[in-house]
């Protein structure tokens, strides 16, 4: 198995998600940027990069770089070696996607706080 098998196979299970994801794979080469990860995604809004490695093969400094500034920035960059791994990245966006919202307890919180600054009631 090379790694352009693995980049297929990732790109054909991401192709199965439907219409809540966009990717495309990085080209390296003279006009791309060094240390991209392999696959950029955007899946529901979240910026996933997935670099592809054969088990056992070796990031390099550049794509460590990379995905460190990716993680730090907020979207989520990881290495993967299967579809099994790319699964468990999109599961993660899911999860993390999933506790972004709020339940109604929260909410009420969160507008009543809301509602102290917007009164006067307490100064910022």
């Amino acid at each position: 198995m090379l790694e352009r098998d693995i980049v297929a196979a990732i790109k054909k299970y991401l192709a199965s998600l439907g219409g809540g994801v966009f990717f495309w794979k990085e080209h390296g080469g003279p006009y791309g940027t060094s240390g991209v990860p392999d696959i950029i995604i955007c899946y529901k809004g979240r910026f996933i990069g997935m670099e592809c490695k054969l088990p056992g093969g070796r990031l390099t400094e550049l794509q460590k770089r990379a995905i460190e500034k990716i993680n730090r920035a907020g979207g989520i960059a990881r290495r993967v070696e299967s579809v099994a791994d790319a699964m468990a990245v999109i599961q993660q966006a899911d999860d993390e996607l999933a506790g972004r919202f709020m339940n109604t307890k929260q909410v009420r919180t969160f507008v009543r706080e809301s509602e102290k600054y917007r009164y006067g009631k307490e100064s910022i």
